[in-house]
């Protein structure tokens, strides 16, 4: 028995190290993780001359710092999208899609991880994507601006080969 506890709690100890304590934090319509190194992601967007501004952040752990982002509908949205990690863009690239409440993120995504040409957003996939930023890298930043569709909740992701799985998100509109 003593065996078994012990093994037990090495599983146990192990799991919580591979997550890495990770403890996650609801503040202001944002879900953060609180052990991220950019302190300006986990505020709430300031709203400054009717504009909503969003700050979200991708590493070279494959990891947006935020799960979810609230705005209200109509509103301008000026989302600004940082690479903290130190990966070239070829090896870590990420970007931020915003799609539309009927696409489906998995096909997106699937035809998504072929289309390097056009920055991993699918030629023919405009009625899928309500906003996107550029693939950027590490230390760099893409601005983008867009109105916040109708109310609904959407989904975002980076379209990166392969990062869909870790990097996605709820977009929310009130």
């Amino acid at each position: 028995m003593k065996l078994f506890n012990k093994a037990l709690t090495l599983v146990f100890t192990a799991a919580l190290i591979s997550c890495g304590g990770k403890e996650e934090k609801k503040k202001d319509g944002f879900q953060y993780d609180e052990r991220s190194k950019d302190t300006e992601t986990a505020t709430q967007p300031k709203k400054e001359d009717g504009v909503s501004e969003v700050i979200i952040t991708g590493d070279d752990l494959m990891k947006f710092n935020l799960k979810e982002i609230k705005v209200k509908a109509g509103d301008k949205v000026r989302l600004t999208l940082k690479h903290i990690g130190k990966l070239d863009k070829n090896v870590m690239g990420h970007n931020f899609v915003l799609l539309a409440q009927d696409a489906d993120l998995i096909d997106f995504a699937t035809k998504a991880a072929t289309a390097k040409k056009t920055d991993f957003i699918p030629e023919g996939s405009e009625n899928d994507v309500i906003a996107h930023t550029k693939i950027i890298g590490g230390g760099e930043t893409d601005v983008i601006e867009f109105e916040a569709p109708e109310k609904g909740t959407y989904q975002f992701l980076c379209s990166f080969p392969g990062h869909y799985a870790m990097m996605q998100g709820k977009f929310i509109v009130e």
